[in-house]
């Protein structure tokens, strides 16, 4: 997947400087416009802000191929974010290790919610062999529509479905990276903006798990994701 920075009015360099600084740090948008200021860069908090909302998600969509393969055993939950005053949810499962395997926002928490997310994390990291969920009756429902699906396509072996909440305890451990970045960035203004941002969080926090390339420092190897 190449990343276009067609129409541009800054170099891809400086771009990608500004939008991983503020997805890896605690600094608002107009602490980052002082801070680019420094560096001889002239912008606004407003561009700062369009350059995370255009190019985060695509970014952390890219590298959702690219990762390490992950362990077989996933734990999934989800945590609360505020978009324009309103609960939304960020789904997100980890593997026993604690690597990050895939991440969605949704506005709603339920069946439809929850499979469409665990068909996503199948695509890109392979069957399981179980799943620890808490006791969400979606999540279970969830779980229940991918593996009627897997067997549909002769499957023979449906993924293990274990609830258990004290199993959960690394990936709610987990959450607080997330949420701790979130805190500083005073709400989202809407749901595209929340859903990019949050991806190009994830990411940052994928590359500081090791995740991706070693011998690279964090920003060569987000700009190496990048295209």
């Amino acid at each position: 997947m190449t990343i276009s920075f067609k129409g541009a009015h800054f170099p891809k360099d400086v771009i990608l400087h500004a939008v991983f600084f503020y997805l890896r740090y605690g600094v608002s948008y107009r602490d980052l416009e002082e801070i680019m200021a420094e560096r001889g860069v002239d912008l606004d908090h407003a561009t700062l802000n369009r350059w995370v909302s255009r190019y985060a998600g695509l970014i952390a969509e890219a590298a959702r191929y690219r990762k390490r393969p992950a362990d077989r055993s996933w734990r999934m939950d989800e945590t609360y974010v505020k978009v324009k005053g309103e609960w939304v949810y960020l789904y997100r499962a980890i593997d026993k290790h604690g690597k990050t395997l895939d991440f969605t926002l949704s506005e709603r928490r339920n069946k439809a919610a929850a499979t469409k997310f665990f068909a996503r994390a199948l695509e890109v990291n392979g069957l399981p062999r179980k799943i620890v969920i808490d006791k969400s009756g979606a999540n279970t429902a969830g779980i229940k529509a991918n593996n009627k699906m897997l067997k549909s396509f002769g499957c023979p072996i449906p993924i293990e479905m274990v609830r258990r909440k004290y199993l959960n305890n690394i990936i709610e451990q987990d959450h607080r990276f997330i949420k701790r970045r979130i805190r500083l960035m005073l709400g989202f203004k809407s749901f595209a903006a929340a859903s990019s941002a949050l991806a190009g969080i994830e990411l940052v926090n994928m590359i500081r798990k090791g995740q991706f390339t070693t011998g690279l420092c964090p920003f060569q190897q987000f700009i190496q994701l990048a295209g």
